[in-house]
């Protein structure tokens, strides 16, 4: 694994963890931040979240050989 594929690892599960408290902040029917900034957060999340994860398995095999 390269120092890239680390930071692209972290991005992915900061972005999973922002996903995943958007839901139950979401849920719980009065967000901090309020609906919209709450639901952009959530939309923008998501496919970072693939994102990220997909370009460091990426630059993982690609790193292996």
């Amino acid at each position: 694994m390269t120092p890239k594929s680390g930071v692209l690892l972290l991005g992915s599960c900061i972005t999973a963890i922002a996903a995943v408290g958007s839901v139950f902040e979401l849920s719980s029917g009065t967000p901090e931040l309020g609906n919209m900034t709450t639901g952009i957060i959530l939309a923008l999340s998501i496919p970072l979240t693939v994102l990220f994860f997909v370009v460091a398995v990426k630059d993982t095999r690609a790193n292996m050989k």
